[in-house]
């Protein structure tokens, strides 16, 4: 578990804890990876964002976009589509929420309804998006992926991946803390499956301390293993949905590794964890 308490500030909210928080993915899409949509119609999304809310989560993440290996780009009106009912919602009912997108427009608009955290899969590497982030108040996360979903698993290389993603997420925190932004605004994310195979995701996780160390003082960490092919990979588990024990594992790991945010699609196992863990400190 975290030695001191981390810090972000995500709009109106502000975390203080020694326990990480605990974020809930909320795919609106009917093609996800994890959960082949299961939660597209928006009864059943609200419906799954309480019951996420319910079983501990702090923060409710909504994602529009497929951004599986090889996902085609969606239309930008069908994002918007999908994603403002459900911001507007849960904003409505107190809930803090983090948009999943890397369209500015996207952005910008679940901002305007109320939305605390911009999570970036492109690293906020669009000027614009650096932009949208200074003149909020928005939670960032910084998150690394070589490519584009279109390419990102054809054959992806690095000399030294842990050396390469530091290297990345170090300096686009600084792009954002050197335009105004305040450090405790930022989040970084290694970013696994996003253009590494199963090794380079290996050696990211091994080293999550290293990553929870990164900066002077230390930036926030997110760990994102759920249900992702590499732990399919290491527990021989087809089903993306049926990879919950894996997944925690990894949440767990990380936890005691550094990591102050674990983002998550099964929160309840996962909050049942991180008690037992504390317990145990």
């Amino acid at each position: 578990m975290l030695e001191n308490p981390h810090i972000w500030h995500c709009g109106s909210f502000y975390y203080e804890q020694t326990r990480p928080l605990v974020v809930g993915i909320l795919n609106v899409t009917p093609d996800s990876f994890s959960d082949g949509g299961l939660f597209f119609e928006p009864t059943q999304a609200l419906r799954h964002a309480h019951a996420m809310l319910e079983a501990g989560a702090s923060i409710i993440e909504v994602g529009g976009e497929s951004t599986r290996p090889g996902a085609q780009e969606l239309v930008l009106e069908e994002e918007l589509t999908r994603v403002l009912p459900l911001v507007k919602a849960l904003v409505s009912q107190g809930a803090c929420v983090s948009i999943d997108s890397r369209r500015v427009q996207v952005v910008k608009a679940c901002l305007d309804e109320g939305a605390s955290i911009i999570n970036d899969v492109t690293g906020f590497t669009d000027p614009a998006m650096r932009q949208l982030a200074l003149e909020s108040k928005a939670g960032c996360v910084i998150m690394h992926m070589q490519g584009t979903p279109q390419t990102m698993q054809d054959k992806p290389y690095y000399a030294d991946v842990v050396s390469e993603v530091s290297e990345f997420l170090l300096a686009q925190a600084k792009l954002l803390v050197n335009s105004g932004i305040n450090r405790k605004r930022i989040c970084l994310d290694v970013g696994p499956g996003f253009g590494k195979n199963h090794e380079h995701n290996l050696q990211l996780l091994k080293n999550t301390a290293h990553f929870a160390q990164l900066g002077t003082p230390p930036f926030l960490l997110m760990a994102a293993w759920s249900r992702k092919q590499f732990i399919g990979t290491i527990t021989g588990e087809s089903v993306a949905a049926r990879r919950v024990v894996g997944s925690v594992a990894a949440a767990l790991y990380a936890a005691q590794q550094g990591a102050g945010v674990l983002r998550v699609h099964d929160v309840g196992p996962t909050v049942e964890a991180l008690k037992v863990l504390e317990a145990l400190r």
